[in-house]
């Protein structure tokens, strides 16, 4: 049978979309969703997302990484998720769904889209690395040759080791470039590689700089493989509330496939 699917790219961190509000997918079947996430035998995507019906919000959010489980919050597939809502006139200049981990807001702004994330109430310092869960968990630490080593080794090690052992994490790697600029990349669980953008990644990054010092601005940018992101937050005694990822997010195609 033939399926319509379309292609969502948010600063290179790309999602197959499907409209399941007919409830037409099979989310049981894991293999599927690993093959059209196939960048060789399927559609190619860091992941696959289904927009459903929500009973009080616009529409809901399911995700699953490339390996074709589900998984925690994807901020960039959120806003990828909220622009295909809004190309099919479900939504208008802003929004509401709910992902895994709750609900979530969304305002467009010209080709930017601003996708509130989940408040951040605490922060582990490792003095080598900070760990923290913006929806999803993340690893930070700093890495100067940020241009040339070898991330998909080390990050595949930090995913895996102690003390994430199998449940894992998501790992990003941090140069400072400037008072309020910094340069990540990001080692993603799921994927089990590197990819050009990870949204809750960069927000657990914008927020872990703002906690160690190494920024004092409440509006961070953040250099990705695949572009630029901003986060801006509100810091309070008990973490960060007011959490926003802001980026653009475009769809790629559209086309149909058998399964």
């Amino acid at each position: 049978m033939t399926h319509t699917f379309y292609k969502y790219q948010g600063t290179g961190n790309d999602f197959v979309m499907i409209d399941n509000r007919q409830n037409t997918f099979d989310k049981t079947d894991i293999a599927l969703i690993n093959r059209l996430c196939d960048r060789r035998f399927g559609i190619g995507a860091d992941g696959l997302i289904l927009l459903e019906n929500h009973p009080e919000a616009d529409f809901a959010m399911v995700y699953y990484n490339a390996d074709g489980n589900e998984s925690t919050m994807c901020g960039n597939g959120g806003r990828c998720l909220s622009q295909f809502a809004k190309d099919l006139n479900i939504i208008d200049k802003k929004g509401s769904f709910e992902a895994i981990d709750g609900m979530h807001h969304v305002i467009f702004d010209g080709e930017l889209v601003q996708l509130q994330m989940q408040d951040v109430a605490k922060i582990e310092d490792h003095k080598s690395y900070v760990f923290l869960n913006t929806g999803s968990p993340h690893h930070v630490q700093f890495e100067d040759q940020i241009e040339t080593f070898d991330i998909k080794t080390l990050g595949s090690a930090i995913r895996n080791g102690a003390p994430y052992y199998k449940e894992g994490t998501n790992v990003n790697f941090v140069k400072k470039l400037s008072s309020n600029q910094f340069e990540v990349r990001t080692y993603e669980r799921g994927v089990e590689d590197e990819t050009l953008s990870c949204g809750t990644g960069v927000t657990a990054v914008a927020i872990a700089m703002n906690y160690l010092g190494e920024t004092p601005d409440s509006t961070v940018h953040l250099k990705v493989q695949g572009g630029q992101l901003k986060v801006s937050f509100t810091k309070t005694e008990d973490g960060y509330k007011d959490v926003w990822l802001i980026g653009p997010a475009k769809q790629v195609f559209k086309g149909e496939i058998e399964w």
